[in-house]
């Protein structure tokens, strides 16, 4: 799977994922998540960054869920008529379960084994619009520079003996933190900018290498078009 087609993995990608976020039937919803799980394993991606980054969502989900169990009007069959706990709220508090699940495991198959070029390459070839390509190009390149840029103005204000309190001090400090990392970060990008521009930059990234579908990718994507249209006869028959 890692050999395919990188245009039509993240088109897969989106297809599946939109497939499971608009379902609600259960069948369909396991059924999905079942698809995912082997996607995942077709990948032959290790399995323990996947189980950490899943038990990180299940905890967060854990902490929001039960206030979608808490019915606003009890119906007829609620479980707790007190606390409004109403089947319909469990029910959708665990669509949504599966679904996160779901969808995570679907993107880290199909999507996240690309590299940055690859992935930002891919956009453009599916003529997503350049500004957007540029912005997702960008901020992943330069995340890094800002954060380590955030590193080591914190070092310099350690030394200088701050210590996050509760108190106008630490908030004044934080905020003047802030206001560096955006105006360091701007003067940045003017300078990127004007290199850019020296090197002949006119508002486009000029493809050299171009992907080329072979006929694994053909059974590939006659394969994925055939879950899909499962998973939608499944939510709407």
């Amino acid at each position: 799977m890692a050999h395919a087609d990188p245009r039509l993995r993240v088109v897969t990608g989106f297809v599946l994922a939109m497939l499971l976020a608009v379902s609600q039937r259960f069948d369909t919803l396991l059924a999905g998540l079942a698809l995912a799980a082997i996607l995942y394993v077709a990948a032959e991606l290790p399995t323990e960054p996947m189980r950490r980054r899943l038990v990180h969502l299940n905890i967060f989900m854990a902490l929001l869920l039960p206030f979608l169990a808490l019915h606003a009007t009890p119906s007829e069959g609620a479980w707790l008529p007190a606390l409004a706990l109403s089947r319909e709220g469990a029910m959708a508090a665990l669509r949504i379960v599966i679904k996160g699940n779901a969808i995570v495991l679907v993107v880290s198959a199909l999507i996240s084994t690309m590299d940055t070029p690859t992935l930002g390459h891919t956009l453009a070839h599916l003529r997503v619009p350049d500004k957007l390509v540029h912005l997702f190009l960008f901020t992943v390149r330069y995340v890094e520079v800002l954060h380590m840029e955030y590193l080591r103005v914190m070092r310099g204000i350690r030394a200088r003996g701050f210590r996050p309190r509760a108190n106008r001090h630490t908030y004044r400090t934080i905020s003047s933190l802030a206001g560096m990392l955006l105006v360091r970060s701007f003067d940045r990008s003017e300078r990127v900018l004007a290199a850019m521009k020296c090197r002949g930059f006119r508002g486009k990234f000029f493809l050299l290498d171009y992907f080329h579908a072979a006929r694994g990718d053909f059974v590939f994507g006659l394969v994925a078009l055939a879950f899909a249209v499962t998973l939608a006869w499944m939510e709407w028959i």
